[in-house]
């Protein structure tokens, strides 16, 4: 399978439970509730989103013919002080491969990935919707770099095989077939799509996130004071927006 990919880039995850972590942002081109073209945009089962992701022009963007040439992309964009990568002729460590013994001495600078003190690599997947695109071969081989991997989906499609953080924003109108994962994140306000709605779900964190456009200032406060009212929610703010990164 090969890979449409809009922009790679190293950066801090700015929502939900993840907020603040260092991260690398593969976009997928493409989804299946907006065609991403602003004559579109009013008759879209999505027509909010605050993402450009038509086209394959952006940072890091291009086709990948392969999961391992996808994999290697992401992982050259993992910035983390001691986490070079890739390194010729040395493998990538195994997903459920034992860290480091505390005492051992540690590598030099290019001689492993990633270094103990560098944290886990952390790739978001995202778009558009990544389920078009991601599937299990490409979670191994990001995996098999070390990575976790996360995934910010719709929540109309099926996730491959494979450990996931799964991340759920549902939309009004668009059919909801993830309904367990880690987090779902609402978009809020969205007439149909009320929160009362989904607190029955297997998720581990539910979050309201307001509506970014001209009426963000009013869609805050209706979200914290929801929030407020009903302690299961727990506000998120586009941190990544606030203090001036992508």
């Amino acid at each position: 399978m090969s890979y449409a990919v809009k922009e790679i880039f190293y950066t801090l995850q700015g929502e939900g439970a993840n907020s603040g972590r260092s991260a690398v942002f593969l976009r997928f081109a493409g989804c299946n509730l907006w065609s991403g073209l602003e004559s579109d945009r009013r008759d879209a089962a999505c027509c909010f989103c605050d993402t450009d992701f038509a086209g394959t022009d952006g940072t890091g963007g291009g086709k990948f013919g392969t999961a391992e040439a996808l994999a290697t992309a992401v992982a050259a964009a993992w910035r983390a002080q001691g986490a070079a990568w890739p390194v010729p002729g040395t493998a990538p460590p195994a997903p459920d491969a034992a860290p480091p013994a505390p005492d051992a001495a540690p590598p030099a600078r290019d001689a492993a990935w990633p270094a103990p003190d560098a944290g886990q690599p952390f790739v978001v997947c995202t778009g558009g919707e990544p389920l078009l695109q991601l599937d299990s071969a490409l979670v191994a081989a990001l995996r098999g770099r070390g990575f976790m991997v996360a995934v910010e989906t719709n929540g109309t499609l099926a996730p491959p095989a494979g450990e996931l953080w799964l991340t759920v924003s549902p939309k009004a109108g668009a059919p909801l077939k993830l309904t367990r994962g880690d987090e779902l994140k609402l978009v809020y306000p969205q007439t149909g799509v009320e929160p009362e709605r989904y607190l029955k779900l297997e998720f581990r964190h539910f979050f309201l996130q307001p509506m970014d456009g001209p009426e963000k200032a009013r869609n805050t406060r209706l979200a914290t004071e929801y929030c407020l009212a009903h302690p299961a929610w727990r506000l998120s703010l586009q941190t990544h927006k606030l203090i001036g990164i992508r």
